[in-house]
């Protein structure tokens, strides 16, 4: 078995998911990769998790484009039992149309790379943000 990586303090914590939501907004796609663990998870809970830093941005920058942009603006953080809590609305804007997406992120860390990022929404509402019709789906 290997040594535990020291752990971070909460404020660090904090300020790697505060790097995080301006890479995003900025659409730096391989910082945000970089922020997780070598072998790190990203898991919108009603999706199959993508696992590793390359799986992550390859899923992460279809996100991005020249008429698209998606800003995690932060309500609150927390930390609770050694994971972040991010309480947010993400605000996604394509082609000039805006939406929105509360969420709620809970995050770990392996020393101070994210190790899994779970992300809790309502489905229905993000396809909304999106543009996308829900009629006739389930959320």
């Amino acid at each position: 078995m290997s040594a535990a990586r020291p752990g971070i303090d909460d404020a660090r914590k904090m300020a790697v998911f505060r790097t995080m939501a301006q890479a995003w907004h900025d659409q730096d796609w391989t910082t945000c990769a970089a922020l997780f663990a070598p072998e790190g998870i990203l898991h919108s809970v009603m999706l199959e998790p993508v696992v590793g830093r390359q799986a992550i941005h390859d899923r992460i920058s279809r996100l991005g484009g020249a008429n698209k942009k998606v800003t995690l603006n932060i309500e609150r953080m927390g930390v609770v039992d050694g994971a972040l809590i991010v309480q947010r609305v993400d605000v996604i804007v394509i082609d000039g149309r805006r939406g929105e997406c509360p969420a709620v992120g809970v995050i770990e860390f392996e020393g101070d790379r994210i190790a899994r990022w779970r992300d809790y929404y309502d489905r229905s509402t993000l396809a909304r943000a999106a543009g996308h019709s829900t009629e006739g789906q389930a959320s």
